[in-house]
């Protein structure tokens, strides 16, 4: 394919365009249904979602740009360990079943808005709920910052670079600004509703599209043989190792996303949360394997990318199909409608979150004068210029998505002992949850950043993501100390 080649037609270009132009109708939809000016109406949508916008809600939010770009590119450089993407989709939701239902329920009787307010219900430490509730906002930032990137390759590609990275990042990023501003929370579930929808016919089409284009699975697997025979070595203890820490660190992570988090205070009851997720179970089947079956086959077609160019391998793919088939062009704008769908529909909902973390948790508690309309306002103001500082960010960084992912996923999941102990266990102690969680983010940063200032410090302690050997760490003070206490607490 050649590399100034665009993707999208005319025609193509005008389908995107109205599809994004109904994401504006959407939000102004969200606007005019409103039954307040609350922060529990902006944030939460009234805590009214039901089955099916709830389903698309969390399956938009949880399959994002990561997926069709980050995840192609990772199982394009890593081959068949990367099936590990599957297992982990799935854990998240194993999870989530783990702590979902009880805290849905908690979150009605008690009026939560963010996670730290169930932190500062359950272990009264104002300092442990802004803790919690900062290490979320950075954690979101970056998530924020992987899909920004994510969309500024698809435009580029797309458009054969007569659209640079940068020009595609600011424009997307004030549509979402736009429609979120207006309605809040519904509108970005509403919104989710067609990006969800989208993103779940194009991986389906286009998986099956790339499938029979390139000679089926028996002849793919045939050419990775010859093209990539390192893709079949036998996996080693070091292997399962990061399989393993993978696995537990990205599904505890995922889980506890503070959007995702938010989405449960938002259900309408229990009932229907434990539907949504009954769901949710089957759709890394439908959404991930599909993606990192997409990531081999450009192995297998495409070989010799690096980092960079492996974060676009789906759109290369589709690309070099557009100019042999043109009938094909149909498909490509749907795919290509799906990454902006999985793309938007995560930064809007990050965006709100943090927006909702730094109005409810670090602004109100603060300013107890201001009224709800009014921290409403702050919110929406606090969300364009976070916006404008992940743009440029965006624009200005040269990490990979996978690098992004993993760091993000291995802060957020320290504060997992905390909310999910701290749901079903009575006698957990707060000085030792909050201990645990503070340790955990300080070794997550050490092990992350701490290569870099010296040889002598592993990157990936026992070959395992730091972020887990943080969170053993996290957990046996969490564990130990309050089984302490207790035991302190009996002799005495």
């Amino acid at each position: 394919m050649n590399a100034d080649a665009a993707i999208l037609g005319t025609g193509g270009i005008v389908a995107i365009a109205t599809y994004l132009v109904a994401l504006l109708g959407l939000g102004w939809m969200g606007r005019r249904a409103r039954e307040e000016k609350s922060l529990a109406d902006f944030y939460l949508g009234g805590r009214s979602l039901g089955f099916l916008v709830l389903l698309l809600t969390l399956y938009a939010t949880q399959y994002s740009g990561n997926t069709l770009i980050g995840f192609a590119g990772k199982a394009y450089r890593e081959g068949f360990t990367f099936l590990v993407a599957v297992t982990f989709m799935t854990g998240v939701v194993a999870v989530q079943f783990l702590y979902a239902p009880r805290l849905q329920k908690l979150s009605h009787e008690h009026g939560f808005i963010t996670p730290s307010d169930f932190i500062m219900h359950r272990f009264q430490s104002r300092t442990f709920a802004a803790l919690i509730s900062i290490s979320g906002i950075l954690a979101l930032l970056n998530y924020v910052l992987t899909n920004l990137k994510g969309i500024g390759y698809a435009v580029e590609t797309v458009t054969g670079g007569k659209i640079s990275f940068a020009t595609g990042v600011i424009f997307l990023s004030v549509i979402i600004l736009i429609y979120e501003t207006l309605g809040g929370l519904r509108s970005v579930a509403w919104t989710d509703v067609l990006q969800g929808v989208i993103l779940l016919i194009g991986c389906l089409i286009i998986f099956t599209v790339i499938l029979f284009a390139y000679e089926g699975t028996t002849g793919i697997f045939t050419t990775l043989k010859e093209q990539r025979p390192e893709f079949w070595r036998p996996l080693t203890g070091k292997d399962l190792r990061w399989w393993a820490s993978t696995l537990i660190v990205v599904s505890g992570g995922i889980a506890i996303y503070p959007h995702a988090v938010q989405r449960i205070f938002a259900a309408k009851n229990s009932q229907t949360l434990k539907r949504a997720y009954l769901f949710m179970l089957f759709l890394p089947l439908a959404t991930t394997l599909l993606m990192v079956f997409v990531g081999w086959v450009g192995a297998a077609q495409i070989p010799g990318l690096d980092k960079s160019g492996s974060e676009s391998i789906t759109l290369l793919m589709l690309g070099e199909l557009s100019q042999k088939y043109p009938a094909l062009q149909i498909v490509i704008v749907l795919f290509v409608a799906a990454v902006f769908a999985a793309i938007m529909s995560t930064v809007d909902s990050a965006l709100l979150s943090i927006s909702s973390m730094i109005t409810q948790d670090l602004v109100r508690p603060r300013n107890p004068q201001l009224d709800e309309a009014r921290l409403t306002a702050i919110g929406k103001y606090i969300s364009w210029g976070l916006m404008g500082l992940m743009v440029w960010a965006a624009i200005s960084m040269d990490k990979t998505i996978w690098w992004f992912i993993q760091i993000k996923v291995e802060l957020l999941v320290q504060a997992l002992p905390a909310i999910l102990l701290g749901i079903h266990w009575k006698t957990l102690r707060t000085g030792p949850a909050m201990w645990g969680f503070v340790v955990g983010i300080l070794l997550v940063v050490f092990f992350a950043y701490g290569a870099t200032l010296t040889d002598g410090i592993p990157s990936r302690p026992f070959d395992m993501h730091g972020g887990f050997s943080a969170l053993i760490v996290n957990l046996l003070i969490t564990i130990g100390g309050s089984l302490a206490g207790k035991t302190a607490s009996s002799d005495s």
